[in-house]
């Protein structure tokens, strides 16, 4: 019993983990993205 609602609340917790961690993500992601591209486009002298 008791170790079905362990199972629960991590499943949950893992949820709301992720969910909170996504939009960093996606900043991170974008911001590597945009300096990676940044580099690329460098004009060469």
């Amino acid at each position: 019993m008791f170790r079905a609602i362990a199972d629960v609340l991590r499943t949950i917790g893992a949820a709301v983990a992720t969910v909170v961690t996504l939009p960093f993500r996606v900043v991170a992601r974008l911001f590597s993205g945009a300096s990676r591209s940044g580099r690329a486009h460098r004009p060469i002298r």
